[in-house]
């Protein structure tokens, strides 16, 4: 029986191999076998002996069912696993495990799922930017009103915000290449750090067990390798989680019937919206995505509070991390891939932005209105007044705004009534938006 979604709904095969049972075993099993070559090669042990090691290692013999059997018995998993391999590396199995302690295969399997599952993180974010990027550049000058505090503001265009969008996700990437030298980093000196168990030459056969598994090497670790690492990364999918929760909820508010500027792709032919009202197109994908960035957000707490661990180590981290860092990295993943493909395939109504520019009404344009009367002469906050004064007319049905901006003799003095409609259309009213789209676009790296 299945409980946890990852197991059967919510994550790719790829990084449920990474990160699931057996793929952490076997992660496990090459570190034991680097150690043993490393000290093979410094003449600790025999070559043969470190041969035989990593045969067993990586024979598929090992089996979770057996290191589970192990670890009922002697309630210790890193021990469980040192015992199944023993059982399969004959007489070499004496020097399995020699010199180190459990968190030097727990921080170092570690190390390797992360090595292996951060491609993906960034292949997530890079299509998913390169979607947003292709949406900015098709619709760089689709007029669309722009909105604050879920107000009508003043005209923009779609372009412009997907182009911030496709930057931020950028700026993930780089952060992501930023970070992997600090937390994709192993350890190998024993119980409390000093490397006492590996002898003479523990700091090279430190060096060599991070140099075969392409990991990095601290400078000094105490039992374990530091949990800043690891609370930086949980803060890095953290922020990937919270900027695509934000990309999706742009997209249900858009699609909001009284809106329905955007729309997810739907299946007419067999796609269910509601199980009752038959009728609906409902932001599935976009909702999902928003759900489950609220998950990888949670555990950016627990994974602060296992920074702080007791003396050379405590054993508060492990349970925790055994959902931290694995539900992290496969719900980021998740959540990135759903919403590339969420973005590649929007529909986007340019007639609903533009009825809904006209449904916004001329008073979108006070800003431009403002402005054109301050570069007339008159005083900005003088316009501002008259400006605001003729809106709230507007809004109470008294008249038209242009009626009632040209009621204000101050206004009716700087400018005509033919400028003032030149100055009212909004496609005379988005600035440098396509420029700035053209500017992010090349930016990306």
């Amino acid at each position: 029986m299945t409980v946890c979604p990852i197991e059967y709904r919510d994550g790719s095969e790829q990084m449920r191999d990474i990160f699931g049972e057996e793929g952490k075993l076997r992660r496990m099993l090459l570190v034991e076998a680097a150690l043993a070559e490393s000290q093979a090669q410094v003449g600790m042990i025999p070559p043969e002996a470190a041969a035989a090691i990593y045969e067993a290692a990586t024979s598929g013999r090992v089996t979770p069912q057996r290191v589970t059997e192990i670890e009922d018995e002697i309630r210790h998993d890193v021990m469980a696993v040192v015992k199944a391999l023993t059982e399969q590396a004959g007489d070499a199995g004496a020097y399995i495990h020699l010199g180190a302690t459990s968190n030097d295969i727990i921080d170092t399997a570690n190390a390797l799922q992360l090595k292996e599952a951060w491609p993906l993180i960034e292949a997530g974010c890079r299509d998913l930017r390169d979607q947003l990027a292709n949406l900015a550049g098709e619709h760089k000058a689709t007029l669309q009103v722009g909105r604050t505090h879920g107000q009508w503001a003043l005209p923009t265009t779609f372009g412009l915000k997907m182009a911030v969008y496709a930057v931020e996700m950028d700026r993930h990437l780089e952060r992501l290449s930023q970070a992997a030298p600090r937390v994709i980093v192993g350890k190998f000196l024993g119980a409390v750090g000093t490397g006492a168990a590996m002898g003479p030459k523990a700091l090279e056969i430190q060096r060599l067990i991070m140099d075969r598994l392409e990991l990095g090497t601290p400078v000094a670790t105490l039992q374990t390798t530091q949990r800043d690492r690891h609370a930086e990364l949980a803060c890095i999918l953290g922020n990937i989680a919270a900027s695509v929760e934000k990309f999706a909820t742009e997209v249900r508010n858009l699609q909001r019937s009284e809106i329905g500027e955007v729309q997810e792709a739907f299946d007419a032919s067999k796609q269910v919206g509601s199980s009752t009202m038959a009728h609906k197109r409902n932001p599935i994908s976009a909702e999902n995505v928003c759900g489950l960035g609220r998950v990888v957000r949670c555990f950016v707490t627990p994974a602060f509070e296992n920074v702080p661990l007791w003396h050379e180590r405590d054993l508060t981290n492990s349970s925790a991390e055994r959902f931290t860092i694995s539900h992290q990295m496969v719900l980021t993943e998740y959540i990135l891939t759903r919403s590339a493909k969420l973005f590649g395939n929007l529909e986007v109504n340019k007639e609903a932005m533009r009825a809904n520019l006209e449904r916004a009404g001329p008073d979108i344009m006070a800003e431009a209105v403002m402005m054109a009367l301050a570069e007339r002469g008159m005083g900005r906050q003088q316009a501002h007044e008259a400006v605001r004064a003729a809106s709230m007319r507007a809004h109470s049905g008294e008249m038209e705004f242009a009626e009632a901006l040209m009621a204000i003799p101050e206004v009716s003095s700087k400018i005509s009534r033919d400028d003032l409609e030149a100055v009212l259309r909004p496609e005379a009213y988005t600035g440098h938006a396509e420029e700035l789209v053209e500017l992010a676009l090349g930016s990306l790296k």
